[in-house]
């Protein structure tokens, strides 16, 4: 949920302290409980920056392979099409061709947009950061003229002590802003600077580091809120390493945030920096990004770029290393089984899915994959007409802003509110407002046990408390989205338990066969598509240098 789709790019220091904290819009690869409602499939006519073209590949029935293809990406979803977009964009010299295969009869994985009675709305990843490897992403499959911008000036709010506060959108908002204390503000800027206990020599949770760095006000009131909507997990066991490498370099290599900061600067500046690519729009502030028709438009313009290399309702069944170094796989598929024949291979799928795959290849890999945590999570959409928005929260007679998080301590149980409506156009119909809700998470696994019905009223009376007047009628609901096993958690011990698995392949002569996915690079959108991209690249190296035979 990123509240999800967080962030190692979005982290909460890019603007002072926390402004990308209601960045909740990066939900990772779920795996949902039930879909109460059908997707729509958007396949519009795209123009795409390759040829659609067939592959080499022609696959054979039963166990005689075909023709060898250059990668195989096992995983439809958003890390699994980017990685083979950027290998068709960036790298088709040494990887022509590719094949994307996924289990499931869909491309997107957790990305879930859904069109009814005049509403649209996500029930996965809500929204992304424009960075320019995204807008790489989709200029280059064809989505320009359809990429939607939020308003960059849209307040961020955090609950606290039973009032809305915004977050700081600018420098100048830090001395005004009122979520936190004046005595909070001073022992954040000290810390920032470096007036603060030392590291303490050993892997520090985001809850540690933040206390330690920058005080109490700033973990309770907008770090805890933070990471509840970005991965839905608890600070006091998230690594600040891992979650957050970023910010956590900052100290190690300027011996404060602050100090860090600068020295980043520094080298930035004295980088060679190519140009910016001139097809890339260029977003005003700190905005999110999304599509005319929802997110869904993203990887469904992937696959029709990709054309006949994107295989779905292929199910991965077996994969082993073949004598001349290359891997064969076999799944089975609607024209039953089939084997392919690969240079390499990338799984995108989620960590306990690659464990199962990798086991008969190496159990050293597959107990370090078993081992990442994937909590519950709920999305639940409703819908309000506008005037049982308390009029306090109405801004010239419309509901403003990107949204709301709620820390733990303050009494709620939904982790935070998107107003969908108000974010992007075309959302609602006139008159109604459009709430995307997060519930569950490391704190609450509960929620797996509860109804539908449990579920909706227990946003319903939170928000209740909040934004919508107490006497106002019932919401219409639009979906209950339970994912069983959804944002995975960079828990201490994360980074060296994905050094485990890659190890363990190493051990086993795996040498070609990559680890991708959002257990790997991390949980925001965005950040999927910057590991995309990071991950054909590496792709790319090992076939440029390995000779077959």
């Amino acid at each position: 949920m990123a509240t999800g789709a967080t962030l190692l790019t979005d982290h909460p220091f890019r603007r002072p302290h926390l402004s990308t904290l209601l960045r909740s819009s990066n939900i990772p690869s779920f795996h949902p409980l039930r879909i109460s409602i059908r997707i729509n499939r958007l396949r519009p006519n795209f123009r795409c920056s390759i040829a659609e073209g067939s592959t080499a590949l022609s696959p054979s029935k039963g166990s005689a392979p075909s023709s060898i293809v250059d990668c195989v990406v096992i995983g439809g979803g958003i890390s699994g099409l980017c990685i083979a977009q950027a290998l068709a964009t960036k790298h088709s010299d040494v990887a022509p061709n590719i094949l994307v295969t996924e289990a499931r009869g869909r491309v997107g994985g957790n990305i879930t947009t859904v069109e009814r009675d005049g509403y649209l709305w996500e029930e996965g990843p809500n929204s992304f950061q424009p960075s320019d490897p995204i807008l790489t992403m989709v200029v280059d499959s064809g989505l320009k003229d359809d990429l939607v911008l939020g308003d960059p000036d849209a307040p961020r709010f955090v609950l606290w002590d039973g009032k809305l506060r915004p977050v700081p959108a600018k420098p100048n908002d830090l001395p005004f802003f009122d979520l936190m204390s004046l005595g909070g503000k001073i022992r954040a800027g000290f810390g920032a600077l470096g007036i603060r206990p030392p590291p303490p020599g050993r892997e520090e949770s985001v809850e540690e580091f933040v206390r330690r760095n920058l005080g109490d006000e700033v973990f309770e009131r907008l770090i805890e809120p933070f990471c509840s909507g970005v991965y839905a997990g608890d600070p006091s066991k998230l690594s600040m390493k891992a979650a957050f490498g970023k910010v956590w370099k900052l100290e190690k290599n300027g011996g404060s945030i602050i100090g860090g900061t600068f020295k980043a600067f520094q080298e930035r500046n004295k980088a060679n920096k190519p140009p910016r690519d001139p097809r890339l729009p260029k977003p005003k502030g700190q905005t999110v990004g999304s599509f005319r028709k929802g997110l869904a438009m993203l990887p469904n313009a992937i696959s029709t770029c990709l054309g006949s290399k994107v295989k779905l309702s292929w199910k991965l069944s077996s994969i082993s290393k073949m004598d001349d170094g290359g891997y064969s796989l076999t799944y089975e598929t609607p024209e039953g089984l089939i084997s392919i024949l690969s240079k390499s291979v990338i799984m995108t799928v989620p960590s306990y899915v690659a464990s199962t795959l990798l086991r008969p290849i190496s159990v050293t890999a597959a107990d370090a994959l078993s081992k990442f945590y994937y909590p519950p999570v709920a999305s639940v959409t409703i819908s309000y007409p506008k005037e049982a928005i308390r009029k306090e929260r109405l801004v010239d007679g419309e509901l403003k802003g990107f949204g709301q998080l709620h820390p733990r301590s303050q009494g709620v149980t939904t982790l935070g509110t998107i107003y969908s409506s108000s974010l992007f156009p075309n959302r609602a119909p006139d008159g109604r407002v459009l709430l995307l809700n997060y519930i569950g998470g490391s704190t609450n696994t509960e929620i797996l046990a509860k109804t539908e019905s449990e579920l909706v009223e227990a946003v319903d009376r939170d928000l209740r408390k909040i934004i919508i007047n107490t006497n106002a009628e019932d919401p219409l609901l639009l979906s209950v989205r339970v994912w069983p096993q959804a944002i995975p958690q960079f828990l201490i011990g994360h980074l060296d338990l994905l050094d485990a698995a890659k190890a363990g392949l190493r051990e086993a002569g795996m040498e070609g066969l990559f680890l991708g996915g959002n257990y790997v690079c991390g949980v925001a959108l965005g950040r999927c598509v910057e590991g995309a991209y990071e991950a054909a690249a590496e792709i790319a190296g090992f076939l440029s240098k390995k000779v077959y035979k």
